[in-house]
């Protein structure tokens, strides 16, 4: 199968998206002669990777929007039969020894949400990744009431960071956004500051979505089932 170009335009982008509407992944991944795994707890990646190649994203694992050159990020969502977002977003990961100095016009964060294509696929564990449906697309820039969410809690929890509370970051904060883990494995660490201004060791961070986030954005762009 050779390589999909990197698509033009937005609207070029949008024309294949809305081509795999209805498919199943079994049979995007025929098309793509990429093999289907029978589960994704140990191939995660699987579902946005075969939706990176089908539609020609670029950027590979690069801290840049997928599609490099119309500056949109690719965000598949595993969803319910409803609709309902069954998993929190990764974003981007944190630089934690430059927290303090970040801000939020300039932060990866922004730019990676500043255009994104939503593509969500059936995410029930009782569907074979197979047969799970993907869905209808959606191109999608925060809203002003979006935007004010995002950069209150980025303000909060980068502030925290900068602080040198990264420790005390727990998933239960942040409104939109949460921080977590984001590492490989247990043993890998980055730099960071601690509350005495040393540098310390810690576990990778990362930016997630929260779930009632993306589904208040399907909720304004489709009609869901009650």
């Amino acid at each position: 199968m050779l390589p999909v170009p990197e698509p033009r335009s937005e609207a070029e982008l949008m024309a294949r998206a809305q081509r795999l509407a209805g498919m199943t992944l079994g049979q995007l991944a025929g098309a793509m002669q990429v093999e289907v795994p029978a589960e994704l707890l140990r191939a995660k990646g699987f579902v946005g990777q075969l939706l990176e190649r089908a539609l020609g994203a670029s950027a590979r694992s690069k801290a840049v929007p997928d599609f490099t050159t119309l500056g949109i990020e690719l965000k598949s969502l595993p969803v319910s039969d409803k609709g309902v977002p069954l998993e929190t977003t990764f974003v981007c990961t944190i630089r934690l020894l430059d927290a303090e100095l970040a801000e939020w016009d300039n932060s990866r964060l922004r730019q990676k949400l500043s255009r994104v294509l939503w593509v969500p696929v059936m995410g029930l564990r009782q569907v074979p990744v197979a047969e799970r449906l993907i869905g209808t697309p959606l191109l999608w820039s925060p809203s002003a009431e979006d935007e004010r969410d995002l950069r209150w809690d980025w303000d909060e929890l980068m502030g925290m960071i900068g602080r040198g509370q990264v420790e005390r970051i727990t998933g239960h904060l942040g409104k939109v956004l949460q921080i977590r883990p984001k590492a490989r494995n247990a043993k890998a660490r980055r730099r960071a500051w601690d509350d005495e201004g040393n540098r310390m060791l810690a576990l990778p961070r990362g930016f997630y979505l929260r779930t009632a986030f993306t589904h208040r954005i399907l909720q304004r762009h489709f009609t869901l089932p009650g």
